[in-house]
């Protein structure tokens, strides 16, 4: 049976179960899907120092993870729409790893230019970030963002559906996307319910990830066990332990 870690790099436990209800839906029987969630940080990333202190818990919960588990997992997923720590954690990782936000922008440039729709505006020029980064920006036709934050979204499936919705419309029409992601954990299993009024394909972030965790299409590791090539001074115990 092949192991998935997905960590949560918020501290909402609720967030947390959600990752876990759907990605192991997603994965199947033959995939063991185990959600950890950061031990310190922000309930919920929605600027740019939540996002900066995320990056620290996502390795921190994954060097705990590592040190609570019988086996090691057979791929890691940074269960959070802008993949705090991503690039760190695939440096120090002897297994693939990829985030929400890498896995979607994979599966919607399948089909064209796309856009991006997600909760909490100070996610859009760090999301436009991360796609220059991972070198996805030529594909990236807009984002848009809604007020709301993904917590707050989630804590009101309807009317967020009902905003979302509009939303995924208006970027189709307004950017001429070919596919829209619909990015955020606590925005699980919306997709599915907004795809027949949307036109073109729309991408959850989350199953994303699930599907790319069962192909393993990330780069391969450059590692043979897990670590860090710098010694730390004051952080927690896994991960000095995983320091030099």
């Amino acid at each position: 049976m092949r192991r998935l870690l997905v960590i949560n790099p918020n501290t909402s436990t609720s967030v947390s179960a959600l990752l876990q209800t759907h990605v192991q839906a997603a994965a199947g029987l033959h995939v063991q899907v185990s959600t950890v969630t950061a031990r310190f940080g922000a309930p919920y990333i929605s600027d740019e120092a939540s996002y900066a202190v995320a990056a620290h818990a996502t390795l921190d919960t994954w060097a705990a993870a590592l040190a609570g588990a019988q086996e090691a997992p057979d791929a890691v997923l940074i269960g959070c729409f802008g993949d705090p720590g991503l690039l760190a954690l695939r440096e120090s990782s002897p297994v693939p790893v990829t985030g929400l936000a890498e896995a979607a922008f994979i599966e919607a440039a399948r089909h064209g230019r796309f856009a991006i729709v997600t909760g909490g505006e100070r996610w859009g020029p760090m999301l436009q970030r991360l796609a220059q980064a991972l070198g996805h920006a030529p594909s990236l036709a807009g984002i848009h963002t809604v007020a709301p934050t993904g917590a707050q979204l989630a804590a009101d499936p309807a009317a967020a559906r009902t905003l979302l919705a509009q939303a995924c419309r208006d970027a189709v029409r307004q950017l001429g996307a070919q596919a829209v992601i619909l990015g955020g954990a606590g925005l699980a299993g919306m997709a599915a319910s907004l795809q027949p009024g949307v036109g073109v394909p729309l991408i959850d972030s989350v199953l994303a990830g699930a599907q790319w965790a069962l192909r393993s299409h990330a780069p391969p590791p450059q590692r043979g066990t897990p670590g860090f090539d710098v010694p730390w001074e004051n952080l927690s115990p896994e991960l000095s332990a995983l320091g030099l």
